[in-house]
């Protein structure tokens, strides 16, 4: 077996964001790191929308982000600390849309290890230094500066290590041009390493430490150090030199701290939200922050743990601060970054769900909200006085939510499922946290934002739009074309019909030009008008008896075909006159479809014409003046061509300006074929295919992203386009159309007009790239597990919660308070505010039963008595065979550390009301937690903690009826086929048993030779199983063939006992494959995302992404991807500086797997090294950028 890896969607939680000037323009940018990959995202301001400009893996794990501009410049370079032991310096090329490595400093050993650094970065505010630390002693910093070029320069390390010291924190304190210095929270636990008595422990203090780099003597000094709360998390520096009092502010528990050399200290509460819930004893923690100076101020934004944002402001004099004061600003979800752009917008980078870009409707100066200054907490002797402060939460009124960035992290269980009968499969996933989660339902195809969409008086045949003049940035006309009239809109404030354009409308169109300057052109079956801008028409006549069934237009050019299958050619003259071509030409055939070149910018005419015929071919003709409608080159086809369309795109193998010219054919049969055209020759090569659907398949034109596309319409419609170097043919999620055409007016600048029945309806796409679009449906608490009622089509989730109240406890303790509901503010919307926390040892905890079909919830039951639900699964007993059942693992009063519970139970539910409802069967208690229940032949099979148990219905509980105690330590996945069970232990990989009926007994009789975190599995066939682990592994297991005969073979079970090897069973399986993703797996599933197309394990992890193994069919294949990828690996190395071999074999070496992911960047490559690898590879480089395509095509 032999597997490749491609990503579908990109991991899209963000653990580190950063703003600055990326591009060298004025414009404000963001930089983002998807844990594995980095983004640039570029905020439009005048529509509040988030663009993400370059996506690229770095095959590693960023820890750090700092932004960095050195003094006097414009630009701003991304440092990134990364596990790869180095020092990595990046800068954007917006001409080449790359980023590019500026400097790579290596200063320790690769992996996330405590005392190399690359946890934590910190820059000096003017771009002098930069300091890169580890969890424990070493600290570098590395002076930046320019040489006579004005090219980046990085210093030899300077130390500041400390041994024996935890860094919980660093930042670069604004000293203006003085010596830079950096903060840290360290704490030395030297003595309490050495006392085992645990008392030097309790007196360890927590310090602030300035390190300063005294620029003169190039070396580093701890220049002062003074204690802090010992639960302090985070500092944040005040800004200084001309713009403040300098000096950071210190982040703990319940309080904020101002601190500097020579400086008071003072300290100010963290306001909490008015709650009588609230447990009086937690205490509250900052986790983000930002600094945002304005002319002649500053403030900043920080953010408690339960998502509240405070504005802090600093009163100073000089240097010496004399208040801090903080106030409830507005609450947004819990962000691991803030970014304020100058102009007016908060980008916040969300823990877990989506990202928000918010706009500032205001800043909070003039409210009623309650503001709390440091001069009345402190006492006399400058103690701080130990008050607790409070607010009332209330919905947003600073900001205003203008974007969302998807996210799907956490993504907990997914299946890939057709519940609504359509083309392809669905994926359902459950993401989110608390109560944030939702079930989203992913659909393959790009997510369509529709404008406008009126009805039509009759069912029309084509639509246009056009200019007026070639000057025009916007469309002015609609003309929708019906079987014997033609009608004309006016775009304006409002689409209306208008008479007086010059177009003929008593007859159908075939096509509409803006031509030359200022005149337009209508093409009908009886001739051609040339309409001039002060509306003097000229007539074209066709020939006595014959019609024009075809036509191509540019803006110099048309060509007519007429019945019969004669060409007819016209250009523009100076005069803008439009004269017939002395030269004519008889096709073979009629004529199916034509297209013309499109003309670039400054040419008056192009070389080439595609003819469609249907005796199944595609002519290239010339359209020079000397060879005019002379034959140059000939495709043959599998079907008569329907549509033609011919577009220039930026060159994918050469660099600069130069374009390929691809001829785009839509065959009647369905299939789109793109063909590269030779711009010296005219000849044809390089095709690939693509069946889209049942339908014929008409192209159209479109600008889309900046680039050319083609939009093709079958039973579905499917874009191409260009981004990032690499052609996508994505589908469009929407319902079918018959004709569609650009659309271009100041509300969308890159829309498309379509019409499907007899609607008109206008809309645009933003979001290029993305794979899949989604529908979400909201849910309570965050959801664990979700299974399918495969007769009714509906789905059961169970949602559980830890240390929250769950609405019949909140009732209840508000009850025991003599409080209603109303009174204590429950108009506040928990998605925002999320549910009352509890303590400790508390769950909150429900059942829920979907219809997918409308995203309703049609039952809903909370579970009482502090019960937590952990598994479940729809099953049918023997006994009852008629009725489906579902059956739900629960757990009373569990504590996750130490580990205890009063209880375990399996809930029985019977469905009711066409699976749209449950009714309680009974529930039967356990003794431990049971995490994985299965359907197993009529009866249910349960792993109970470390016990395998099979039950069967009874009428008051169920009924133990065989069981087995040798799983090592807690069994988390189940699967089943005939009587072979496959068994995830959480610790210790995967097990093989079998059913021997005859005993009613449960034999294991093969287990993995490595211990391995079991987070999901999948069984591929009888013998194979996928897994996953909790440290981002993926995993193939296989049972080697002669043993799994054997083993079948042996009723009585004798083979399977045997005597134990490496402490385990009698057998050990093969392992076929293992590849490190990067990120926990939470589901794996065998599926086909294509009707007929090859089967391949689909997978999603933790932080929200998806991709696929495919399995290769061919040892050709193996031998050139495996080639690929070593080249890939050297001629490409990471931008982070992480070896790629290593990091895919992070903790055991790569087996069976090719990454796709980095083989599909060889489209980023410059042509000479394109051409170099290809020469090895004995191919051309569009040989390789076809395997590579293919690739991706079969699988979705």
């Amino acid at each position: 077996m032999f597997l490749y890896n491609l990503t579908l969607q990109a991991p899209n939680a963000i653990n580190q964001a950063i703003l600055g000037n990326f591009s060298g323009t004025r414009q404000q940018e963001l930089v983002v790191s998807h844990v594995s990959r980095i983004e640039l995202l570029r905020p439009d301001t005048t529509t509040g929308k988030v663009h993400s400009i370059l996506s690229h893996d770095v095959f590693g794990v960023i820890r750090s982000l700092a932004s960095f501009r050195l003094t006097g410049a414009s630009k701003d370079y991304i440092v990134i600390g990364s596990d790869s032991g180095r020092i990595v310096i990046l800068e954007y090329s917006p001409t080449k849309n790359v980023f590019e490595k500026v400097h790579q400093e290596t200063f320790g050993k690769s992996g996330c290890r405590r005392i190399v650094p690359g946890q934590y970065l910190a820059t000096d505010p003017k771009g002098r230094a930069v300091m890169i630390g580890s969890m424990e002693k070493q600290k570098l910093v590395y002076i930046l500066n320019r040489d006579i070029a004005a090219r980046l320069t990085i210093g030899s390390p300077l130390e500041a290590h400390k041994s024996h010291t935890i860094v919980h924190y660093c930042t670069g304190v604004d000293v203006g041009f003085e010596n830079p210095i950096f903060a840290c929270l360290e704490v030395d636990y030297s003595e309490a390493d050495q006392d085992p008595t645990g008392e030097a422990l309790k007196e360890t203090e927590k310090m602030l430490t300035y390190y300063e780099l005294d620029l003169g003597l190039n070396h580093v000094v701890r220049k002062w150090s003074e204690a802090v709360d010992r639960k302090s998390n985070m500092l944040i520096a005040v800004p200084g030199g001309t713009d403040g009092p300098s000096g950071v502010l210190v982040c703990s528990e319940n309080y904020i701290t101002y601190k500097h050399i020579g400086s008071a200290t003072l300290t100010v509460p963290i306001p909490r939200r008015k709650n009588p819930l609230e447990d009086k004893n937690r205490g509250l923690l900052i986790v983000s922050g930002v600094v945002h100076k304005m002319k002649n101020s500053f403030f900043l934004l920080l953010q408690s743990e339960e998502g509240d944002l405070y504005k802090v402001t600093i009163e100073y004099t000089g240097d010496t601060v004399t208040e801090i004061k903080i106030k409830y600003f507005d609450t947004v979800s819990v962000a691991s970054g803030l970014c304020i752009l100058k102009s007016g917008f908060l980008f916040v980078a969300s823990e877990f769900g989506n990202h928000s870009f918010y706009q500032f409707e205001k800043l909070g100066d003039d409210d009623d909200t309650p503001e709390y200054s440091s001069n009345d907490f402190m006492a006399a002797d400058g103690e701080r006085l130990d008050i607790k402060v409070y607010f009332k939460p209330r919905p947003l009124e600073n900001l205003l939510l203008v974007d969302e960035l998807t996210s799907m992290a956490p993504l907990t269980d997914a299946k890939v499922l057709n519940l609504t009968d359509e083309d392809t499969p669905q994926i359902y996933a459950l993401c989110g946290r608390g109560s944030r989660s939702t079930m989203r339902i992913l659909r393959h195809g790009l997510e369509v934002t529709e404008m406008a969409v009126s009805p039509l008086p009759a069912n029309p045949t084509a639509v246009w739009t056009t200019r007026l003049t070639a000057e025009d940035l916007y469309d002015q006309y609609i003309i929708v074309s019906f079987s014997n009239a033609t009608l004309i809109l006016s775009i304006g404030e409002t689409v209306e019909e208008v008479t007086d354009t010059g177009f003929l409308a008593t007859t159908p169109t075939i096509a509409v030009q803006q031509l030359g300057q200022d005149a337009l052109l209508q093409i009908y079956p009886q001739g051609i008008r040339h309409i001039r801008a002060n509306k003097q028409v000229t007539e074209w006549r066709a020939p006595g008896g014959r019609q024009i069934v075809r036509a191509a237009t540019n803006r110099q050019q048309v060509v007519i075909a007429l019945t019969g299958g004669e060409l007819v050619y016209f250009e523009v003259d100076e005069s803008g006159n439009l004269s017939e071509s002395h030269v004519r030409r008889e096709m073979s055939g009629n004529v199916t479809c034509l297209s013309i070149q499109p003309l670039p910018a400054g040419r008056r005419r192009v070389r080439f014409l595609a003819v469609g015929c249907d005796d199944n071919t595609v002519r290239i003709l010339s359209l020079d003046a000397s060879s005019c409608l002379e034959p140059l080159s000939m495709q043959a086809l599998s079907a008569v061509p329907e549509s033609l369309v011919m577009i220039d795109m930026p060159d994918q193998i050469s660099e600069g300006s130069l374009t390929t010219l691809y001829l785009n054919i839509g065959l009647q049969n369905g299939v789109l074929l793109r063909t590269v055209l030779d711009q010296t020759t005219g000849q044809l090569s390089d095709t690939r295919t693509r069946f889209l659907g049942a339908r014929a398949v008409k192209l159209f034109e479109l600008n889309m992203a900046g680039n050319p596309a083609v939009l093709a319409l079958s039973s579905r419609p499917w874009l191409s386009y260009q981004m990032q170097s690499r052609i996508h043919l994505n589908p469009l999620s929407y319902e079918a159309l018959e004709f569609a055409a650009s659309f271009t007016s100041e509300q969308c600048l890159e829309g498309i007009v379509a019409i499907a029945g007899n609607e008109l309806k206008i809309f645009t796409i933003e979001k290029f790239g993305q794979v899949f679009n989604e529908t979400a449906i909201p849910l309570t608490y965050t959801p664990r597990r979700f299974v399918v009622n495969p007769v009714h089509k509906s789905i059961a989730v169970i949602e559980t919660d830890h240390q929250t109240y769950s609405a019949l406890e909140k009732k209840k303790r508000l009850g025991e308070l003599g409080i209603q509901e109303e009174e204590e503010g429950q108009d506040l919307d928990p998605v925002v505010f999320g549910n009352t926390r509890s303590a400790p040892g508390k769950w909150a905890s429900l059942i829920r039963i979907l219809n997918p079909a409308t995203g309703e919830t049609t039952f809903k039951l909370e579970l009482e008595q502090n019960e937590a639900a952990f598994s479940l699964a729809i099953l049918n007993f023997a006994v009852e065979a008629g009725d489906l059942f579902l059956a739900v693992g629960t757990a009373a009063d569990v504590t996750l550390s130490p580990k205890s519970l009063s209880s375990g139970f399996i809930h029985i539910y019977r469905f009711v009301d066409d699976g749209m409802s449950l009714k309680l069967v009974h529930k039967t208690p356990v003794d431990e937690v049971p995490h994985a229940l299965l359907h197993f032949q009529g009866r249910l099979l349960a792993g109970i903690g470390k016990t395998l148990r099979i039950y069967d219905l009874g009428k008051r509980k169920l009924l133990r009826k065989c069981e087995n105690r040798t799983i090592p330590n807690c069994i988390v996945t189940l699967h089943n086929q005939g009587g072979r069970i496959v068994i995830g232990d959480v610790q210790e990989s995967v097990h093989y048993a079998s059913y021997v009926a005859a005993d009613n007994k449960i034999v294991i009789f093969a287990d993995d030779k490595a211990p391995r975190w079991i987070s999901c599995s999948a069984m591929i066939d009888y013998d194979t199983v996928a897994a996953g682990d909790k440290f981002g592994n993926f995993f193939v297991d296989r049972l080697p063939q002669k043993l799994s005969q054997e083993i079948d073979d042996d009723e009585a079970g004798s083979k399977s006992v045997g005597k134990g090897y490496l402490h385990g069973a009698a057998h050990k399986v093969d392992l076929m494959a293992h590849y490190h993703v990067g990120d926990i797996l939470t589901s794996l599933a065998k599926t086909s995302f294509v009707a007929g197309g090859r089967e391949m394990i689909l997978y999603t992890s933790f932080l929200g992404g998806i991709g696929i193994f495919i399995p290769f069919q061919t040892k050709e294949d193996i031998d050139f991807f495996q080639t690929l990828e070593m080249h890939m690996r050297n001629e490409m190395p990471p931008l982070a500086g992480r070896d790629h071999l290593s990091h895919r074999g992070y903790h055991v070496p790569v087996k069976g797997t090719v990454d796709g992911d980095i083989c599909e960047q060889y489209n980023l490559l410059s042509g000479d090294k394109k051409r170099m690898i290809a020469d090895e590879l004995d191919r051309t480089p569009a040989e390789i950028q076809k395997k590579i395509e293919d690739m991706r095509i079969r699988a979705i």
